[in-house]
C-alpha cells in the first residue's frame, strides 16, 4: 500500500503537466511531409506483429507484469489522426488480467506509453545499462498497479518523427556491439519514442556487391574501407584504409546483424533510414573510368598527408556514372533488405565544399544527388546533416543554401538541424527556405565522458522552433557523437518528442531524481539544483568535447617565452574558430596558457558533490546513484587536476624544482586516484570496450587487429609520424579506468620529468624528444595485448567519500 501512495503522489505532481497535454494541438507539419508520413504507414508491419513487438519489449523490460499490460495498435483516426498513445484502465474479468490498457498508432507508440506510464504513475527509471540501467523497484506487484484517472491519458506526437543518431555513432559507441546488445538498444529506443532511427551497420556488404559490378576487386576495396573503428570516416571519404582491412567474416557478420537490426525496427513500426551514395569511391575506379569526373581531396587531419590513408577520392555528382553507382546502390539495398523504408541519408557536401558557390552550379549537384537516390526508389526522400550550413558557414550563405536546399522536388528533403541545441540554423536560414527539419540536440563530441549539458535549451528549444511562424519542423533528434553518459540530457530531450508546452527543469528534475534512485532525498535534490544551473547550465557556446588535461594532455613547451605555441595546440575546441578540418572545433585561450573548458563555479559543484556523499547510506545499493556518484566525483577531480596542472606549469616558469615537483606529484596521484575510483563501476572500465572488440573475431588475426582498432581510436585515433602526434590524438578520450592508469598516467608522468629534468640541468625544454619518446610508448601501447578488468573492485561509496576527504575536507 505505501508503494501505491508513493505512486500516487507521482500522479498529483504531474497531473498538471498531462493537463495540457490532453489540450487541442496545432500540429507543426508542412503540407509537404503528409504524402511522405501516409506512405511510410502503409509499409509498417501488420498491427498483430507490432502488438506482439511492444509485447516482447514489455517481457524483457518488465517480465513479472506481462500479462498486466494489453497492447493494441489502433488507427490515427482514434488519436484526432495524429500518431499517439492512450493509457486507460482495463475492464478487468479476472483477478489475473490485465490491469492498463495501452492503445498506440505504433508499437513504437504503445512502447512510449508504458514508459510513460511506468515513469509518471509507478516512479519507474529506463536508463542506459552504462549509465545505471533500469529502476523499477518501485512498480507496484502485479494487481496492484495505480489506475489512471479520469478516463485516462492521451499523448498525441505535435510534430511526427523523433530522429536518433549521429553517422559517426556507428563508430564511436556501436561498433563492437552483438545482437544481444543491440536488442537492448532498440528496446531503449522504442521506450523513448524514437521512431526515425539511424541504419548504418553492415554497409560495406552491400557495397562491396555494387563496386564487384563495377569491376572494382576486393583488393581494390581493402585500400578503401577503413577499420571497424574508423568505417564512419571512410563512408564519409575523410580518410581510408585505416585500421583495416576488412575482413569477409566482418563483412557477413555485419550484414547478419544489420537485417536483425531492420527486422526489429520494423516490428515495432519504426522507420529506418539507410545510407545512400554521396560520391566517396575507391582509387581504382578513377583507373577504370578514366574520364570520369573524379577529384582527389585534400588532406583531413593526417600529420604529413601520407597517401596510404589519406586524401580520398570523390566522383562528382555532375557526372553519369554518379547516378549509375548511387542507383545501384539503392536497389542493392532494397534487394538485400526489402522495401523497408523511403528515407535515405546523404551528407556529399559535409566539410566537403563544391568546387564554385555558384548557384546554379550547386543545384545542379543537388539534382544530381537526389537522381541517384529516386532512380532507386522513386519514392526516395533525402535526409541530409545541416552542420555543413554551421561548419562552413562562409561558404553556405542564403544562395548558396536555398540552392542547394531547392534543389530536390518539395518534401523530397529533409534537413537535421544537427547543432540546434547551441547553435540553431533554422531561425537565421528562414525555416531552411520552406525545407522540412528536424531540431537535433547534438551534445557530446568525440563518445567523451563529460558532465554537460543546457537543460534550458533542451526543454524550450523545441518548442519555440515548432511554435514560430511558418515552422517547417517535422522532428526532433538525438544526434550525440557517443551514447551512454549524460543520461538526464537524454530523458528531457526525448520527451520533447511529446510535449507541446515548454517544460520547468526544475520540477521535472525532482521527479526525475525521485524515478532515478527510487526514493525522494532532500539532499539529492538540493544537489540536482546546484547541479542543474552549474554543470547542465552551459551557456557560453563551447561544445561538449572535454579537454580535460588529465585525458586532453597539452602537448606544447610551457617556457616562459614559448606562450606563442598555445595557439598550435590541437582541437582546444573553439567554436568561434573554424578551421581546416570544420569537424573539430577550437577553445579559446587565456593569456598564454591553455585553458580546459570550464563553464560553472567548481566550489558549487563540490558542494554538490558533499550532498551528494551525504545521501550515500540511504542509496548505497542504487546502480544509478552508484553510477552519478562516481560520475560526479570524477567530473569534481577532474577539474582540480586542471588548476593542479597550471600550477605545475607556473613553477616551471618560476623555475621552481621543488614546487613543480609538489604540483606534478598531485596530478600524478590524482590521476590515480581517479582510476582507483573509476575501478569501482563496471561502467568506467577500459577492459570491457576491449573486450567487446576481442568478442567479435573470429580468428587471432581479426582479434589482433580489432583490439588494435579499439585501443588506437581512444587514443591517438589517425596517424601519426614518430615526432608529432596525431592530429585528432585523444579526440575520442574516455574517462575508463585502465586507460587513465596505462595510458593518460606514463604520458604526464614522462612529460613532467623532462620538464623537471630541464630546470635541474638549466636546459630547455626538449619537446621534440618528449614527443617522440611518448609517441614510441603510444604505438606500442595501441599494439599491446595486456588485460585490464572486466568486473568493478572496491566499494564506490568509500572511495568517494575517502576521495573527497583527501581534497576537499
Amino acid at each position: 500500500m505505501k508503494i501505491i501512495a508513493a505512486c500516487n503522489c507521482l500522479f498529483n505532481v504531474i497531473i498538471f503537466i498531462l493537463f495540457l497535454t490532453l489540450l487541442p494541438q496545432s500540429f507543426a507539419r508542412t503540407e509537404a511531409v503528409e504524402p511522405i508520413l501516409t506512405r511510410l504507414d502503409s509499409k509498417r508491419s501488420s498491427p498483430s506483429v507490432q502488438e506482439s513487438a511492444a509485447k516482447a519489449v514489455l517481457g524483457r523490460l518488465l517480465p513479472t507484469h506481462f500479462h498486466s499490460f494489453h497492447f493494441e495498435i489502433v488507427p490515427k483516426d482514434v488519436c484526432g489522426g495524429r500518431s499517439c498513445f492512450l493509457i486507460e484502465n482495463y475492464n478487468r474479468t479476472s483477478q489475473d488480467g490485465p490491469e492498463i490498457i495501452i492503445k498506440g498508432t505504433t508499437a513504437v507508440e504503445i512502447a512510449s506509453g508504458l514508459h510513460w506510464y511506468i515513469k509518471y504513475f509507478c516512479g519507474a527509471h529506463v536508463s542506459w545499462d552504462k549509465t545505471g540501467g533500469v529502476q523499477i523497484a518501485s512498480v507496484p506487484k502485479p494487481g496492484s498497479l495505480p489506475l489512471v484517472k479520469d478516463g485516462g491519458v492521451l499523448i498525441q506526437r505535435p510534430i511526427p518523427w523523433n530522429y536518433y543518431q549521429n553517422v559517426v555513432t556507428s563508430s564511436y559507441s556501436y561498433v563492437w556491439w552483438d545482437w544481444q546488445r543491440w536488442e537492448k538498444e532498440i528496446d531503449w529506443m522504442a521506450l523513448q519514442g524514437i521512431n526515425l532511427p539511424l541504419a548504418f551497420t553492415g554497409q560495406e556488404a552491400i557495397w562491396q556487391k555494387v563496386f564487384t559490378g563495377f569491376n572494382i576487386s576486393m583488393e581494390d576495396l581493402n585500400n578503401f574501407f577503413g577499420g571497424p573503428a574508423f568505417l564512419a570516416w571512410a563512408r564519409m571519404g575523410n580518410l581510408h584504409g585505416w585500421g583495416g582491412p576488412l575482413s569477409k567474416n566482418w563483412l557477413k557478420q555485419q550484414l547478419v546483424l544489420q537485417k536483425k537490426i531492420l527486422s526489429r525496427m520494423l516490428e515495432l513500426g519504426m522507420t529506418p533510414v539507410l545510407p545512400s551514395f554521396s560520391g566517396n569511391v575507391p582509387a581504382a575506379l578513377k583507373t577504370i573510368f578514366p574520364s570520369a569526373n573524379i577529384t582527389r581531396l585534400g588532406d583531413w587531419n593526417t600529420v604529413n598527408g601520407d597517401p596510404r590513408w589519406c586524401c580520398t577520392y570523390l566522383l562528382n555528382p555532375s557526372d553519369p556514372l554518379f547516378v549509375k553507382i548511387g542507383e545501384a546502390f539503392i536497389r542493392q539495398q532494397i534487394e538485400e533488405y526489402g522495401d523497408v523504408t523511403d528515407i535515405y541519408n546523404c551528407d556529399t557536401f559535409n566539410e566537403n565544399s563544391p568546387p564554385t558557390n555558384d548557384p546554379t552550379y550547386i543545384s545542379s549537384l543537388g539534382a544530381a544527388v537526389y537522381k541517384a537516390m529516386s532512380n532507386g526508389d522513386k519514392d526516395a526522400v533525402w535526409l541530409m546533416q545541416g552542420w555543413l550550413f554551421y561548419s562552413d558557414s562562409t561558404f553556405w550563405k542564403p544562395p548558396q543554401m536555398k540552392a542547394l536546399l531547392h534543389s530536390v522536388p518539395q518534401g523530397k528533403m529533409i534537413v537535421l538541424d544537427l547543432f540546434a541545441d547551441v547553435k540553431p540554423i533554422w531561425a537565421a536560414s528562414s525555416q531552411f527556405f520552406g525545407t522540412p527539419y528536424v531540431w537535433c540536440l547534438l551534445h557530446n563530441f568525440g563518445g567523451n565522458i563529460e558532465m554537460y549539458g543546457t537543460l534550458d535549451a533542451i526543454s524550450s528549444g523545441p518548442v519555440d522552433a515548432h511554435i514560430s511562424e511558418n515552422s517547417t519542423m517535422v522532428g526532433v533528434g538525438l544526434c550525440m557523437e557517443g551514447i551512454e553518459q549524460n543520461p538526464v540530457v537524454y530523458e528531457l530531450m526525448s520527451e520533447m518528442a511529446f510535449r507541446k508546452e515548454k517544460v520547468q527543469v526544475l520540477e521535472w528534475l525532482k521527479t526525475y531524481t525521485h524515478r532515478r534512485y527510487g526514493k525522494s532525498i532532500q539532499q539529492i535534490e538540493e544537489a540536482w539544483e546546484i547541479l542543474y544551473h552549474t554543470v547542465y547550465n552551459c551557456t557560453d557556446g563551447i561544445a561538449d568535447h572535454n579537454t580535460d588535461f588529465i585525458v586532453k594532455f597539452p602537448d606544447w613547451d610551457p617556457s616562459t617565452n614559448s606562450g606563442s605555441q598555445t595557439s598550435k595546440l590541437d582541437n582546444m575546441h573553439k567554436l568561434h574558430t573554424i578551421t581546416e578540418n570544420r569537424r573539430f572545433l577550437f577553445q579559446e585561450t587565456i593569456s598564454d596558457l591553455p585553458q580546459a573548458h570550464l563553464w560553472y563555479s567548481t566550489h558549487e559543484v563540490v558542494n554538490a558533490l558533499k550532498l551528494f556523499l551525504a545521501a550515500g547510506n540511504d542509496l548505497a545499493g542504487s546502480l544509478t546513484y552508484r553510477y552519478d556518484l562516481v560520475d560526479l566525483t570524477r567530473q569534481v577531480l577532474s577539474k582540480l587536476a586542471n588548476q593542479v596542472y597550471l600550477d605545475a606549469v607556473k613553477a616551471f616558469r618560476r623555475k621552481d624544482v621543488k614546487a613543480l615537483n609538489v604540483h606534478s606529484q598531485k596530478f600524478l596521484q590524482l590521476i590515480k586516484d581517479i582510476d582507483i575510483l573509476l575501478a569501482s563501476d563496471d561502467n568506467f572500465l577500459l577492459g570491457t570496450w576491449l573486450e567487446s572488440a576481442k568478442t567479435l573475431a573470429e580468428n587471432p588475426s581479426e582479434m589482433q587487429q580489432y583490439e588494435w582498432n579499439a585501443r588506437t581510436q581512444v587514443t591517438m585515433w589517425f596517424d601519426t609520424t614518430t615526432t608529432n602526434q596525431s592530429k585528432l590524438h585523444d579526440y575520442a578520450n574516455k574517462f575508463w579506468s585502465g586507460l587513465l592508469e596505462g595510458y593518460y598516467l606514463p604520458r604526464a608522468s614522462s612529460y613532467f620529468s623532462c620538464l623537471s629534468k630541464s630546470l635541474k640541468e638549466n636546459e630547455s625544454f626538449k619537446l621534440v624528444e618528449w614527443r617522440k619518446e611518448w609517441v614510441a610508448f603510444s604505438n606500442k601501447w595501441q599494439e599491446g595485448v595486456e588485460l585490464y578488468p572486466l568486473k568493478a573492485k572496491g566499494d564506490f561509496l568509500s572511495i568517494a567519500k575517502a576521495l573527497f576527504e583527501k581534497y576537499f575536507n
